[in-house]
């Protein structure tokens, strides 16, 4: 949440950072200019003094931690143990001491805009892929050079393509992802094929009293976007200002997302991630459109399943976001060589295919994807399979905008079914490009 939980604030306070971070201050010691501030130009990487420069290219395997080196990362509660464990191994390897901070992933590129500079950020952190635009126009993230080839060779090219910007990779990718059908399958022996499956299964199984539904998902434009997708929609086409959030056949797309509330009657704000969650486990919830970072949550507590989103109405398949999570070099880092060396450690195989057992993460590495632990596995094979039917979040300076006008939009004419959905969607796509002008 991306996941999404993944926050849509995220950008808007990136772009406030890299248009306020010359006047930022910080301390002298570590990797910045002596004004604590990023270079300038924006290239993160002329921050490292040069004492402490890094070799480049196939040199990256005698690259050693800075004397005395020490590093906080900061990561997800779901994915605390998992880099705990990772930290201690890194300790032992290296003779790094890591510290891990409890930070919501889509806090990270916000905490990154404000902390960067003034030197209390973690050494590495994760982000997803649509917040890296803004965060490496700003100086905050040092490319990812010293391991380069390695990385290129070793991750799928989509989260190469995703943890890069401007012809740079910055990224160390450690997971893809998108969303997916879990299916009670005691309610469903197997998932439904199509939404008017769903919809005759809700009419007869939906009882708000009873706090039983057939199905549910966050009313945010990540997992709505397939009502859109799905019928000819897309966020952004060759510019920031061409959106298409009210083009094709959209105007359908809201229309079936109406016709769902019959089986769905409750209001959009009041369809969190935890009630759904919640209701998921105790069996009261049959569907659940969720993704990757929520198969533990489940795990010995429903039998489950996960497939692919159903075929709409028109026939079409269910177009999800997608996304890459990767970890990245805080520019003003005390100890770049050593945040470096953790960042690669990180996304290593072996380390991916551990986050994978520990949290059920998706390995963006292509020999982690081929292994049998993940290519036997029904439950992921379910999101790679939804993986096929998805298109990349954007990476626009003008998403964060879209994230939330998209919400709005959705819960707007979820609500309230008095609303017009085309002129609705039209004064959406003009409030974007509104937004996006102001900004210059």
């Amino acid at each position: 949440m991306v996941n999404t939980k993944r926050t849509v604030q995220v950008a808007s306070a990136i772009m406030a950072a890299s248009i306020a971070l010359a006047g930022c201050g910080g301390n002298t010691n570590g990797s910045g200019n002596s004004d604590g501030t990023a270079p300038a130009n924006g290239s993160a990487s002329q921050a490292v003094s040069t004492e402490q420069a890094a070799p480049s290219g196939d040199e990256g395997a005698d690259l050693q931690p800075e004397p005395g080196a020490k590093l906080v990362v900061w990561e997800a509660n779901e994915q605390v143990e998992y880099m705990k464990e990772l930290g201690k191994e890194f300790e032992a390897k290296y003779g790094v001491p890591v510290t891990v901070e409890v930070v919501a992933g889509g806090d990270q590129g916000t905490r990154l805009s404000t902390d960067g500079p003034s030197k209390t950020a973690a050494d590495v952190l994760t982000l997803p892929h649509d917040q890296i635009g803004l965060a490496a126009k700003a100086g905050l993230l040092l490319p990812n050079d010293v391991f380069e080839e390695e990385t290129r060779a070793d991750s799928a090219e989509a989260a190469l393509n995703a943890s890069s910007y401007d012809g740079v990779l910055y990224g160390y990718p450690k997971s893809i992802e998108t969303y997916a059908l879990f299916y009670n399958k005691d309610l469903f022996p197997e998932p439904p094929k199509t939404w008017d499956e769903i919809l005759k299964f809700g009419e007869t199984y939906t009882d708000a009293k009873q706090k039983k539904y057939a199905i549910m998902w966050e009313f945010v434009g990540y997992y709505s976007y397939p009502f859109i997708g799905g019928y000819g929609g897309y966020v952004f086409g060759k510019d920031d200002q061409d959106i298409g959030l009210n083009k094709g056949d959209t105007a359908k797309g809201f229309e079936f997302l109406r016709s769902l509330k019959k089986i769905l009657p409750m209001n959009a704000g009041d369809i969190t991630y935890d009630v759904k969650t919640e209701l998921f486990k105790e069996g009261k919830l049959a569907l659940n459109i969720d993704g990757p970072w929520s198969v533990s949550a489940f795990k010995g507590s429903v039998n489950f399943g996960v497939a692919p989103l159903p075929k709409l109405p028109n026939g079409k398949d269910s177009i999800s976001f997608s996304g890459v999570k990767s970890y990245y070099v805080n520019s003003y880092t005390n100890y770049p060589q050593a945040a470096r060396l953790f960042a690669h450690f990180a996304s290593t195989k072996e380390n991916q295919l551990k986050n994978y057992q520990m949290t059920g993460a998706i390995p963006a590495s292509k020999e982690a994807g081929e292994d049998p632990l993940i290519a036997n596995d029904p439950i992921t094979s379910g999101f790679y399979q939804q993986f096929e039917h998805s298109v990349p979040m954007p990476a626009n300076s003008g998403m964060d905008l879209a994230w939330d006008a998209m919400k709005a939009t959705f819960i707007a004419l979820w609500d309230d079914s008095s609303l017009d959905i085309q002129s609705t969607l039209d004064k959406m796509v003009k409030s974007i490009q509104d937004g996006i002008s102001s900004r210059g």
